[in-house]
């Protein structure tokens, strides 16, 4: 019978964010920490950097924007229920992004007013348009 493995008191910051489930796979979470998406005390990591319980990031995906505090370190990806118990959400995050929730069903879809194919004069002038030289 294997002995428990015992909670590590560091982890990688891509590991943590596919345990915590903010990103589907690790590549992914590596990925959006290239990118600047993920900040750790407001300065921008690497995807090996370590995290260690007490920490702050920042997350933004899409258009929201995740402030947490790392809370636990989870070598395995859990349910979705054991994974919020790994980082505590301020409360000021936790309303920003409820406010940008319920403002999205008030914003246009993109490309709504389009209206699908150009009339007859609308396609001549996008011909005069696109013709000229």
């Amino acid at each position: 019978m294997a002995a428990a493995d015992p909670l590590p008191a560091t982890m990688r910051i891509d590991k943590w964010l596919w345990a915590a489930r903010f990103h589907r796979t690790r590549a992914l979470a590596a990925q959006a920490v290239t990118a600047g998406r993920v900040r750790l005390a407001g300065r921008a990591v690497k995807a090996a950097h370590l995290v260690r319980c007490g920490d702050e990031i920042e997350i933004t995906i899409g258009d929201l924007r995740w402030t947490i505090t790392v809370s636990a370190l989870e070598q395995h990806r859990r349910p979705a229920s054991e994974a919020r118990q790994l980082y505590e959400e301020s409360a000021a995050s936790s309303e920003r992004r409820a406010a940008q929730l319920a403002a999205r069903p008030l914003l246009p879809v993109p490309g709504s007013e389009l209206g699908g194919r150009p009339t007859k004069k609308a396609g001549r002038l996008i011909r005069r348009f696109t013709d000229r030289e």
